[in-house]
């Protein structure tokens, strides 16, 4: 396997695939709020000031969206940093809560800062099991039950729904890679938590996953919005 060393320059090439994809690297990126990814995971207040500012954006008074909403956005902003980084280096960074920082920004996807660039010392796949499942997501989720009640199965499509997002933009914007992406993706999705959380199609090797998660996400609830392509309830819709 190839392999090169995490860096601020590798994680710049990360960032200009995309919003979702973008993270400071080195200094202070500037502007004030920004706080250690431990904080969103451990303090009840935190999360509820920023499951409101979610709940304000979408125009609505629904925590539970909200809180679901800001669950999906945050994993497919680990998801999309990690997995892009491997498939272009053949390395994970190291997005431990404790060193990887975040805010809420007026509008779009959490801001994120990793002050000091480092790789996970492992291979791709269990690499991005532990740094983004095991150190990020599974805790996020115990921290949006406490505070707002959305169930784990919901929580564990967000997850593998994140993680699909995530590999498509990649594969759009970046179809050369180091490491092909859709076989790390595929061990994700089998490998538990992220395992029956929905069904997967795949056409030929040079094409992205379809998938067809096994939960809701609960966005439909937004005054005028719709199901995501990818939501149970469309499935539900063509047996019917």
């Amino acid at each position: 396997m190839v392999t090169a060393v995490v860096t601020s320059g590798a994680l710049a090439r990360v960032s200009a695939i995309g919003p979702y994809f973008a993270v400071a690297t080195g200094p202070h990126p500037g502007g004030p709020g920004f706080r250690p990814m431990t904080d969103l995971y451990t303090d009840p207040e935190v999360l509820a000031d920023g499951v409101r500012v979610v709940a304000g954006r979408l125009g609505g008074d629904q925590p539970r969206v909200a809180a679901s909403a800001l669950h999906l956005g945050t994993a497919s902003r680990l998801w999309s940093i990690a997995l892009a980084c491997a498939a272009l280096t053949g390395r994970v960074p190291d997005l431990a809560p404790e060193r990887l920082w975040w805010r809420l920004p007026p509008s779009g996807p959490l801001d994120l800062w990793l002050p000091d660039p480092r790789e996970v010392d492992r291979e791709p796949h269990p690499a991005l099991h532990h740094t983004v499942i095991a150190e990020n997501l599974t805790p996020w989720a115990d921290a949006i039950r406490r505070v707002s009640g959305v169930s784990p199965h919901t929580l564990r499509g967000n997850a593998a729904s994140a993680l699909i997002g995530a590999h498509r933009v990649l594969l759009a914007g970046t179809p050369r890679t180091v490491l092909p992406v859709v076989p790390l993706v595929r061990a994700l999705l089998d490998r538990p938590p992220l395992a029956g959380a929905g069904t997967t199609h795949h056409a030929t090797p040079a094409e992205p996953l379809a998938y067809q998660r096994h939960s809701c996400c609960l966005y439909y609830r937004v005054p005028g919005a719709g199901t995501c392509g990818d939501c149970v309830l469309n499935l539900k819709e063509k047996t019917a």
